[in-house]
C-alpha cells in the first residue's frame, strides 16, 4: 500500500532467506553499515565473550592506581562504585535499544542529528579507538622491549599492532568470541598470580587505606573526582551499541545486565581497579604513574609468563578498539567519499594510523585528545539516552527513522550536540581545576536538558515520503528485498523507493547514503514532519 497512487513502483523482488552473497561479506563486514538481521544476532555466550575482550586492559588499572595515589584508596573505591551503578545503568539502556534496533552507532546518529550531521559520530568514535590502540599497543610493545632488550621500539610498535590486527579480520559472530572467551581465564589467573606474588614480596600493610599527605586541590571531593574522571571513559557506551546491536530482544534483559550492565562493570573496574591499587601500593610506586606500570610490575614479577600476561590483556581489549576503529572509519569514508570502503581496508588504515600516532611524543597531547573527544562522546550518550527515553515507540515499527532519504540533512539534536560539547571543551580549556573536574559532568547534564527541550519544540526531522517499502510486505524482520543498485538483498526494514529511477526502484540504507541523485530527489519530495 502507498500512498502515493500516480507512482509506477517497481514490484519488489523478495525472498524469506539471507542472501549468500550478503552472508559471505557479513562474514568480514559484519553489517557495518547495514541494520543487522535477525539471522546475525549471537547467542548470549558468544556475545559475552565478544564484549568481555573490554575487561582486560591495563588502562583500568593504571587509572584506579593513579587515583589511589592521588585522593587516596577509600575516596577511590567509592568513585569506582558510584561508577559501577552508572555505567551499568546507562549500559543496561543502551544494550536493550540496540539489541531491538541492530543499530550501530553511525546509523542511531542519522536520527539523532540528520544525514549530514551525523558524519561527526563515527569520526569521534574511531578517533577514540584509535587512542586507546595506541595505549594498549604501548603497553605491549614497551613490555617486549623492556624484557628482550633487543630491536628498536619502533619496531616493537609495528610488531604489537600487527600481532593484534589479524584477530579482528573475523569480527564478531566468527572469531572474536571464541578468541577472548578461551583467553579470559588466563587473564584472571595471571592477575591473581600477580597479585600473590605481590604479597610474597612486597609489604603490604595499608593499601587499602592509604591517603595522599598531602590532597591536591581538584575542586571536588576525592571521590567525586575519582567518579568524573570514570565518566571520561563514557565511550564505552558507544562501543557497547556497536557490539550490542549483535544480540538477540530476547537476550536483552540478560546483557543488560551481565553482559553491558553492572556485572561487566563491577569486574573491569571494582575487580581490575582493586587489582591495580594492591601492585602499585605494594611496590610502593608513588607520584605520576607512566601508562607501563602496572605492565611492568606485571613483569618484574613474573618474568617471561607475566610478558604473556601483558600481551593477553593487550591483545582482548585491543580486538575491541580495532573494531569499533575499523567500523567507523569504514562508516566514514563510506559516507564522505561516496563510495564502497571494505571493513579490512578500514581496519588496515587503522593500523596504519595507530602506528603513525606511536611515533609522535602521543602522551604528551593524549590525555587532552581524549578529554576534547570526551567532551563530545558525553554529549552523544546524553542526548542518545534522552532520545531513548522520550521516544520509547520509535518513530514508526517501533524503531528510529535511520534510513538516509527519510530523515532531514540535519537534525537539531546536532545542534545541541556540537554547543555542548564545544562549551565543555572550553570549560576545559578554560575554567582551570574546576574546569578539568567538572566538564565532562557539566556537558553530559546540558545535554539532557537541551536536546529534552528541542525534542518537546518538535522540529522537522523525519521525511514523511510516499511509498515505503515496508508497507508492502508482511515482516519487515524477516522478508528480504534486493536492491536496484548493489543487486543484493537486505531486510525489508532498512529499504527504501528511489525516486530517483523512473519505477522507484527498491534501494538499500547504504547505497541510498552513497546516492547523491537519490538524496537530492527524496529531499524534494516531502518536507520534513515534526519528529
Amino acid at each position: 500500500m502507498t500512498t502515493d497512487s500516480h507512482a509506477v513502483h517497481r514490484p519488489l523482488d523478495v525472498s524469506l532467506h539471507d542472501d549468500p552473497r550478503v552472508v559471505k561479506e557479513a562474514a568480514n563486514e559484519d553489517y557495518s553499515t547495514h541494520i543487522v538481521p535477525p539471522t546475525w544476532r549471537s547467542g548470549r555466550l558468544s556475545l559475552t565473550m565478544t564484549w568481555y575482550a573490554v575487561i582486560s586492559g591495563m588502562f583500568y588499572l593504571v587509572t584506579a592506581a593513579t587515583l589511589a595515589v592521588t585522593v587516596g584508596t577509600v575516596d577511590t573505591l567509592i568513585g569506582i562504585a558510584l561508577a559501577v551503578v552508572v555505567f551499568g545503568v546507562v549500559g543496561g539502556i543502551l544494550s536493550r535499544y540496540a539489541a531491538h534496533t541492530g543499530l550501530t552507532v553511525a546509523l542511531l546518529s542519522r536520527r539523532l542529528f540528520g544525514v549530514t550531521g551525523s558524519v561527526l559520530a563515527p569520526l569521534i568514535l574511531a578517533a577514540t579507538a584509535l587512542y586507546y590502540a595506541v595505549f594498549e599497543s604501548s603497553v605491549i610493545a614497551h613490555a617486549l622491549h623492556a624484557y628482550t632488550g633487543v630491536l628498536d621500539i619502533r619496531v616493537w610498535y609495528a610488531i604489537a599492532i600487527a600481532t593484534n590486527l589479524p584477530m579482528v579480520i573475523g569480527g564478531v559472530r566468527r572469531w572474536l568470541d571464541k578468541f577472548n572467551g578461551y583467553l579470559l581465564p588466563l587473564y584472571w589467573i595471571g592477575l591473581l598470580v600477580a597479585v600473590g606474588l605481590a604479597a610474597a614480596k612486597y609489604p603490604t600493610d595499608g593499601w587499602l587505606t592509604h591517603a595522599p599527605v598531602d590532597p591536591p586541590h581538584l575542586g571536588a571531593p576525592g571521590w567525586l573526582y575519582a567518579l568524573f574522571v570514570y565518566l571520561g571513559v563514557f565511550v564505552f557506551m558507544m562501543y557497547t551499541v556497536d557490539f550490542a546491536r549483535f544480540g538477540r530482544p530476547e537476550d536483552s534483559r540478560y546483557h543488560s545486565i551481565v553482559t553491558f550492565g553492572p556485572v561487566f562493570y563491577f569486574f573491569v573496574y571494582l575487580a581490575n581497579g582493586l587489582v591495580g591499587i594492591f601492585l602499585v601500593m605494594a611496590a610502593g610506586t608513588s607520584g605520576t604513574l607512566s601508562e607501563t606500570a602496572v605492565g611492568d610490575t606485571v613483569v618484574d614479577l613474573m618474568g617471561i609468563a607475566g610478558l604473556l600476561v601483558v600481551w593477553v590483556t593487550q591483545s582482548r581489549i585491543n580486538t575491541a578498539n580495532y573494531y569499533v576503529a575499523s567500523t567507523n572509519l569504514e562508516a566514514l569514508l563510506t559516507h564522505v567519499l561516496r563510495i564502497r570502503v571494505p571493513r579490512v581496508a578500514a581496519l588496515l588504515l587503522a593500523g596504519v594510523l595507530t602506528y603513525l600516532f606511536m611515533l609522535t611524543d602521543v602522551l604528551s597531547y593524549l590525555l587532552t585528545a581524549l578529554a576534547w573527544q570526551g567532551a563530545f562522546v558525553a554529549a552523544w550518550v546524553g542526548i542518545a539516552v534522552t532520545h531513548i527515553l522520550l521516544n520509547p515507540h520509535g518513530d514508526r515499527d517501533g524503531l528510529p527513522e535511520v534510513r538516509p532519504g527519510r530523515v532531514s540533512a540535519f537534525a537539531p539534536g546536532a545542534v545541541v550536540w556540537l554547543f555542548t560539547s564545544l562549551l565543555g571543551i572550553l570549560v576545559y580549556e578554560r575554567a582551570g581545576t574546576f574546569g578539568t573536574t567538572w566538564s565532562t559532568p557539566l556537558v553530559l547534564v546540558l545535554s539532557i536538558v537541551l536536546y529534552a527541550v528541542v525534542h518537546r519544540l518538535g522540529r522537522p526531522v523525519v521525511l514523511d515520503r510516499p511509498g515505503d517499502p515496508r508497507d508492502e510486505v508482511d515482516d519487515i524482520w524477516q522478508v528480504r528485498v534486493r536492491c536496484h543498485r548493489c543487486d543484493h538483498s537486505y531486510i525489508a526494514v532498512e529499504m527504501d523507493r528511489d525516486p530517483s529511477t523512473a519505477d522507484r526502484a527498491p534501494i538499500c540504507a547504504d547505497c541510498a547514503g552513497r546516492s547523491t541523485p537519490f538524496l537530492r530527489a527524496a529531499r524534494r519530495e516531502k518536507p520534513a514532519r515534526p519528529a
